[in-house]
């Protein structure tokens, strides 16, 4: 029995570990981000060195509130009904950008050239 819960420990702790792994190697590295707006290039921010800032994107009278803080930038508000991206938080992965269907908003890490245009309207 003594032998089976250590054992299990140490399964969890690999486990534990390999993840973390994971998360550190596949963080991203680039700093500067793309704000597209109904398919346009409307800002490029470099997240390195930017002060923090609020500012409004506008789309058919509707408005996205962009927040860049320490080195991080999300959708604080949105007019949209679901929020979905208010609620994706903070830019984290080139794999998954913000995204604002309703508001044709992309905020995405720059230098993604050759790859498949994530704008499709």
């Amino acid at each position: 029995m003594k032998y089976k819960i250590l054992t299990f420990i140490c399964v969890i702790l690999a486990l534990a570990g390999a993840l973390g792994s994971y998360f550190v190697l596949t963080s991203p590295e680039k700093t500067r981000v793309n704000i597209i707006s109904d398919g346009k290039l409307v800002r490029t921010i470099d997240l390195s060195n930017h002060s923090d800032e609020q500012f409004d994107i506008r789309y058919r009278g509707r408005t996205n509130t962009i927040e860049v803080k320490d080195g991080k930038i999300r959708v604080k508000e949105a007019d949209c009904r679901d929020h979905t991206c208010v609620k994706t938080g903070w830019l984290r992965s080139s794999a998954m950008p913000i995204v604002c269907l309703p508001n044709h908003l992309v905020i995405e890490f720059a230098g993604e050239e050759g790859g498949v245009d994530a704008l499709a309207w």
